[in-house]
């Protein structure tokens, strides 16, 4: 990490420490450092830079998605996250794959956990989208500039605790997928990655086995308050997985939390379409074929998914904020 950057980062950290002290114990609590950190202002930046038209609608290979894979680069940079390694000994945030004659590219972040531990979490949100059709753009705010801005901001959280050393035990894989719209090649690419030993920890230059991967997170549409899952109640998530242990903590954490969001653990109660978007067509999906614990996280579908009408103005950022802050807490608890 350069110099300067380390110490800025540093006295970032020195001036959240006095405001999140627990007085009981004299301690910085992580929960409070995320509270602090966590801002409707920062999700929605991120948001609007994905969704102007500097990204050009972020279809894989475009030249917008290029822009967005190396700002992606910087960000997780200037967060302090650690570059994947090759076994060429090199390191990189960007990495290529292709897909259907054209360039992909995954953005890969590592967060180290506070011990020595060899297990580590996938967070992921796709980044690409439907790019511009018939001169129009489609700008893919909810779809899934949400679900990166999210992912942002959980790196933001955990990376602050790690330089801290206060930290969960398990390390954390933040990955920005690419190619979702071409048949969820970048999450096919992440996984083929793992299972034949070409994606290494910078730190041991040791692959990052299938086995010591312990679940698998995905963020994909969150930021829009438009269906509630519950008539009058636009404080919802939606978390679909087949791991009854994670919902349940999710529950636990939604109620000690006092966030009180809306939970559903299904779509929009319907059997078929839990099993399409738990199964069948999230960038979870091939984690879960391999016997991963996953978990998706949404707000749903809306009218203006997959339209022009898809811009930052339609997003719940105070909503948004809440589910950040919630899955967090719930993140941190299960990786200790």
């Amino acid at each position: 990490m350069d110099p300067s950057r380390f110490f800025s980062h540093i006295l970032a950290f020195f001036l959240l420490i006095a405001p999140v002290l627990c007085p009981a114990q004299n301690t910085v609590t992580g929960n409070g450092i995320a509270e602090r950190l966590l801002t409707e202002n920062s999700l929605r930046q991120s948001v609007e830079f994905l969704a102007d038209t500097v990204c050009g609608g972020r279809a894989t290979a475009s030249k917008g998605a290029v822009e967005a894979s190396f700002w992606l680069a910087r960000r997780f940079d200037r967060l302090a996250l650690l570059p994947a390694a090759s076994r060429r000994g090199s390191a990189s945030y960007v990495r290529s794959f292709r897909v259907e004659g054209r360039a992909g590219h995954n953005v890969i972040g590592i967060c180290p956990g506070s011990s020595s531990s060899d297990r580590y979490a996938i967070v992921a949100a796709h980044y690409d989208n439907l790019g511009i059709l018939a001169d129009n753009m489609y700008p893919g705010a909810d779809s899934n500039a949400s679900g990166v801005a999210m992912l942002l901001e959980l790196a933001r959280a955990f990376s602050s605790l790690s330089v801290l050393g206060l930290g969960p035990n398990q390390n954390i894989l933040f990955v920005a997928l690419d190619a979702k719209q071409l048949s969820m090649a970048g999450s096919e690419s992440l996984y083929s990655m793992i299972s034949d030993g070409s994606l290494l920890d910078p730190r041991t230059f040791r692959p990052i086995r299938r086995d010591q991967v312990s679940m698998m997170v995905n963020l994909d549409i969150v930021g829009s308050t438009l269906e509630p899952v519950t008539k009058g109640r636009e404080e919802y998530l939606i978390m679909l997985s087949n791991d009854d242990a994670l919902k349940r903590r999710l529950s636990e954490v939604n109620f000690s939390s006092r966030l009180n969001l809306d939970l559903s653990f299904d779509y929009y109660r319907s059997k078929d379409f839990t099993d399409l978007f738990l199964n069948k067509i999230g960038d979870q999906k091939v984690f879960v074929e391999k016997g991963i614990p996953s978990v998706l996280f949404t707000s749903g579908i809306t009218m203006n998914t997959n339209k022009v009408e898809d811009t930052p103005a339609n997003l719940d950022y105070s909503v948004m904020r809440k589910r950040t802050l919630l899955i967090f807490r719930w993140l941190d608890r299960a990786l200790r």
